[in-house]
């Protein structure tokens, strides 16, 4: 148990049997009485956001999580499937578990997952992932009244802004934690 003070972004904790994430953190202090601790929770399980309010000095079920690294195989109308790259055990996790990190998987990527009671709970990308472009809008340099860039599909379906010089068949790196392009790859 930890003091709901202690619950920053990012903490995983356990209210009512329910397995959250901490994704937002705030406290209020009033002139008298004890402080609000305002929450802003995404259930692990579902992916549905919710907000709880906590008074100064109530405590909450920390957990600990077990990582441990798998590979991405491929996916069908309902799931993603994973191989941990120990055990060769493979498994499904749903999009709703998943939730943006679907944009960034190609074959064999390898990534950090995060268990709980044998659970998969939690995905974390890399930082960067290499994704081929498969549809780029045409690109026109006396269009622009700043920055020259046109819109890009990569093979996930995302949809990234790139330099007018990224072409259909050119492999882009894409930063996970914005979805922005970095730079185009060469030799791939």
């Amino acid at each position: 148990m930890i003091d709901v003070q202690d619950a920053r972004k990012g903490t995983i904790v356990e209210i009512d049997g329910t397995l959250y994430e901490v994704l937002e953190y705030s406290h209020h202090k009033m002139a008298r009485g004890n402080a609000i601790i305002r929450l802003k929770l995404r259930n692990l399980e579902s992916g549905a956001t919710i907000e709880r309010t906590f008074t100064s000095g109530q405590r909450v079920q920390d957990v600990r999580l077990e990582p441990a690294h798998v590979q991405y195989l491929y996916h069908d109308d309902r799931f993603y499937y994973f191989m941990d790259t120990e055990t060769f055990e493979q498994f499904p996790l749903s999009k709703e578990i998943l939730g943006d990190a679907v944009n960034y998987l190609t074959d064999g990527l390898v990534l950090k997952i995060e268990s709980y009671k044998g659970k998969p709970v939690r995905l974390e990308l890399p930082t960067t992932v290499d994704l081929k472009v498969v549809e780029a809008d045409p690109g026109f340099a006396g269009d622009t009244a700043g920055s020259a860039s046109k819109w890009c599909t990569v093979e996930t379906g995302l949809k990234v802004r790139v330099p007018l010089f990224v072409e259909p068949g050119d492999t882009i790196r894409v930063d996970t934690r914005t979805g922005e392009y970095v730079t185009r790859v060469e030799g791939t």
